[in-house]
């Protein structure tokens, strides 16, 4: 598939962007998504034309994202625009270190919930990724509101609990009003 669709997708993202070293990191990636597809399991009809779809759908990509960065640009440094980004850090979210503790941390928060009785649980993702209020929760669960509520303290202690173990803090009172987090 590569040999024999690859200069013919480079020659099309060359005319896209208008740079060919840019176009060939566009196929490369192209043929990284189309390949991560069919070893998935997904049964690909057409690798061209997942080729072809692949590719456009990232040259919008980057043309959003050159469109989100000029704005950025104007509005924070008007007619100042030569070399203002060099040297800057990127956004702190992006740091390996970073993406690291949130995904301990999110793994940590995961292995609480999965701790928690199978009642508490469900209750507690009803509310939290469902959206449902305490009435239909109660509705959905065949128990009174009044226990729905406790069931969610008791999930969102577990979770407070978790958080205060990753951030190193000494745990909290019981009784202590909390924000959700």
């Amino acid at each position: 598939m590569f040999e024999r669709y690859y200069r013919e997708l480079l020659n099309f993202l060359a005319r896209s962007v208008r740079d060919r070293d840019t176009a060939a990191d566009l196929v490369q990636e192209s043929y990284a998504r189309v390949l991560a597809a069919q070893q998935s399991g997904q049964t690909v009809q057409d690798p061209r034309a997942l080729l072809y779809r692949t590719a456009r759908n990232l040259v919008i990509d980057q043309h959003r994202r050159a469109e989100t960065r000029a704005e950025i640009s104007e509005t924070v440094l008007g007619d100042d625009k030569e070399g203002a980004f060099d040297g800057l850090p990127g956004p702190r979210s992006l740091e390996p270190d970073t993406i690291l503790a949130s995904r301990e941390g999110l793994a940590a928060v995961v292995a609480a919930i999965d701790q928690l009785p199978p009642r508490c649980r469900e209750a507690f993702i009803l509310y939290r990724f469902d959206g449902l209020s305490y009435a239909e929760i109660a509705a959905q669960m065949g128990i009174s509101t009044r226990t729905v509520e406790m069931q969610l303290r008791i999930a969102m202690e577990a979770c407070w609990r978790c958080q205060d173990e990753l951030e190193g803090a000494a745990p909290r009172s019981a009784g202590k009003k909390r924000v959700s987090p």
